[in-house]
């Protein structure tokens, strides 16, 4: 009984496999490829060979992928979206796409209606829905979207008009076209939580192809006994079933995928995370052994969404990250960096870009490739103000995410983790680990499944207890869905936040459940 776990990022494609005592027995590092099918076949190929295992033995696999957030950034891959809001009048002066980019817009076809619906704050309706006028419009629509985004007035509260939406959806446009109803995905605001649901439904075919060439390459090489799962970006799993309907809960996973594997490496729970990887180098904090989920609105893709995320910062340094001696003889390093092609145009592998790791091996930090070469080629005045540079913005970005002025406790990971000194100032201990040029693959591969619910209750009609109780049970409903073993179910987070000039004692509940893999 084995796991497979297997991170997709921009540079490289990283595969694990752990034994039943959730020990690594092999891990890879293999170029990223275009084609994210082939990309996983070759670290699988390789990851398997180390293993020394039948690919029959293998009952579970995760995917850790950028591949939605790269379609949503490149605006490529998307399905033609139908935005339906049920909420007019009360919305109409602001119409879906206000403040999109226009490129996006135009991606994504332009189709939007606004219709008759919505609830007041306490869930009473603000107006009735008009059946007719969904379908006349659902019919014009026909053949011409690929997925649907429906987004009512405090469906937060009511989702009772959604569903009704969505049903007419499913019969008027067929059970293959994908539906997303926004009281599944975002939270409180309509604007953020429209945008989240186009977004979800945006990636339709993005998140069937992915699932699709996992499944393919996993199959091709034998592995024909395991169930699927993909990463959400909370940290924690989902199946492959769960997340073709929800593949907006992918975007964020590869940073998260990290610091939950620097937590298994570094046995700590409370820390900050340094993921340097090849042109980026992502910061997370990691709180009781998860990561710290961002408290404000999230922009993806140039777009301001409220579904949860990881509260992570990101630099533009890495190990390929390109070293520039200025006209002052200042030293810059980044953003720009030779990426994948690291190992063809650094000069420690042969090539004539300075690069961020050449800059290691110039200071003994590192052995990899042909120290000579870098000793012949490389200045060492040059070097030591590009470390200098690196540290610099290690530190910044470290104390960016402390929230106090006590040294933090930090733990390095990524595969150009080889760039960052070992003092930094802020820091008390630094911390690293063999496997943690692929605590990604690793992070992917012993993550729990969860269910989280965010919904406005009103503690004058139904009161506290009764809320919590419901807010739980629709956690755990959504855990077990996703894949999880009923029996390991935890209650992990209760978060309560009264929704301010309402006298009626509205509030909003937020309720996290975690449990094992079923």
């Amino acid at each position: 009984m084995y796991r497979l776990g297997i991170d997709v990022g921009g540079t490289n494609t990283d595969a694990i496999i752990l034994n039943d005592r959730l020990q690594v027995i092999a891990s890879v590092k293999a170029h990223t490829t275009q084609n994210i099918e082939s990309g996983i076949f070759n670290a699988l190929t390789k990851v398997l060979q180390l293993a020394h295992i039948s690919p029959s033995e293998i009952t579970q696999a995760m995917l850790g992928t950028t591949q939605c957030t790269n379609a949503i950034v490149e605006r490529k891959h998307l399905a033609k979206v139908g935005v339906l809001r049920v909420g007019y009048p009360a919305t109409a002066s602001v119409p879906p796409y206000t403040a999109w980019p226009e490129d996006m817009v135009e991606a994504l076809g332009g189709y939007t209606a606004i219709v008759d619906g919505g609830f007041e704050t306490d869930g009473r309706v603000l107006n009735e829905i008009d059946k007719k006028q969904i379908v006349n419009i659902l019919s014009d629509w026909k053949g011409k979207v690929e997925s649907v985004a429906i987004t009512g007035v405090f469906s937060s509260v009511n989702d009772e008009q959604e569903e009704v939406v969505g049903k007419l959806a499913k019969q008027m446009l067929g059970e293959d076209v994908p539906v997303s109803l926004s009281s599944k995905i975002g939270s409180l605001g309509l604007i953020e939580r429209e945008n989240a649901t186009i977004l979800n439904a945006s990636l339709a075919k993005v998140i069937q192809n992915t699932v699709d060439g996992f499944k393919k390459a996993l199959e091709n090489e034998g592995v024909v006994n395991a169930r699927l799962y993909l990463c959400q970006n909370d940290g924690t799993l989902m199946s492959s079933e769960f997340a073709r309907r929800y593949p907006i809960l992918t975007i964020g996973s590869g940073p998260t995928n990290s610091i939950r594997g620097a937590a298994y490496l570094a046995e700590i729970r409370n820390a900050i995370v340094v993921d340097v990887g090849g042109t980026t180098t992502d910061l997370g904090v990691l709180q009781n052994g998860f990561p710290r989920e961002s408290s404000l609105a999230i922009e993806v893709g140039g777009i301001t969404t409220n579904f949860r995320m990881p509260d992570v910062i990101s630099i533009g340094l890495g190990g390929g990250s390109i070293v520039t001696v200025n006209d002052d003889g200042s030293v810059s390093v980044g953003p720009k960096s030779v990426g994948y092609k690291i190992v063809e145009e650094a000069i420690t592998f042969g090539g004539d870009t300075l690069t961020a790791t050449d800059v290691a091996v110039r200071l003994g930090m590192s052995t990899v490739g042909n120290p000579e070469r870098v000793a012949k080629k490389v200045d060492l005045g040059v070097a030591e103000k590009a470390m200098e540079e690196i540290k610099r913005m290690v530190e910044d970005a470290v104390d960016k995410m402390k929230t106090n002025a006590n040294d933090a406790s930090i733990v390095l990971v990524g595969g150009g983790s080889i760039i960052v000194p070992e003092k930094l100032a802020g820091v008390s201990k630094a911390v690293k680990d063999q496997l943690g040029s692929v605590a990604n693959a690793i992070g992917a591969s012993i993550a729990q499944i969860s269910g989280q619910i965010e919904q406005i209750y009103v503690y004058s009609e139904q009161n506290r207890e009764e809320s919590l109780n419901d807010a739980q049970r629709q956690a755990a409903d959504l855990a077990k869905e996703a894949g999880a073993d009923a029996n390991t179910l935890e209650l992990v987070e209760v978060e309560e936040i009264p929704i301010a000039y309402n006298a009626d004692g509205s509030t909003k509940v937020r309720v996290k459940i975690v449990g094992d893999l079923s």
